[in-house]
């Protein structure tokens, strides 16, 4: 698919630029629309990375989560509240992943209307291999250093917080 070819002025300056004259200076618009535009370019091309896989971020992210758990399972409740989506967003994820022998699904012994998420051998081959790929293309940041990806984490830290992501106490 061809990329578009690039707008010969910023579109996001100009409407900060219209906004100013129309409603006064909020730079919290030209920021947001900024922040939305940078997460759908990031998502397209983190996307096109794990599509070969048969992945999306999400589902990559569901597999990275299983890898870091000391037996490569956990509650589909804790996958939920780790990758912080809404229970059913995590059953169509781990599905998906459990047609693609990615996943494996079976009762959790320490809840017994519980479901615990398993990952497979192939999973794990799967995750290394696209973990591999993203970071050769520093997921999508390759235009910051890394005292800049720093700051970034930093900047959106407070407004985690506020949406009381986590705990920071």
């Amino acid at each position: 698919m061809p990329k578009p070819l690039s707008l010969p002025f910023d579109p996001i300056a100009r409407a900060d630029e219209l906004w100013q004259q129309r409603w006064g200076n909020v730079p919290s618009m030209a920021a947001i629309t900024s922040i939305m535009r940078a997460q759908q370019i990031l998502l397209a091309e983190v996307d096109a990375v794990v599509k070969p896989y048969g992945l999306t971020f999400a589902r990559y992210e569901a597999l990275v989560l299983l890898t870091f758990s000391k037996a490569g399972e956990l509650p589909m409740s804790k996958i939920g509240e780790r990758l912080m989506v809404h229970p059913t967003s995590v059953t169509n994820t781990v599905d998906r992943l459990v047609k693609s022998g990615l996943v494996a699904k079976r009762p959790n012994p320490n809840d017994g209307r519980g479901t615990l998420a398993v990952i497979t051998e192939k999973g794990r081959e799967v995750v290394d291999a696209a973990t591999r790929d993203l970071m050769a293309m520093d997921f999508g940041l390759g235009v910051y250093d890394a005292e800049e990806c720093r700051e970034i984490f930093a900047m959106f830290r407070p407004l985690r917080v506020a949406a009381l992501d986590f705990d920071e106490g």
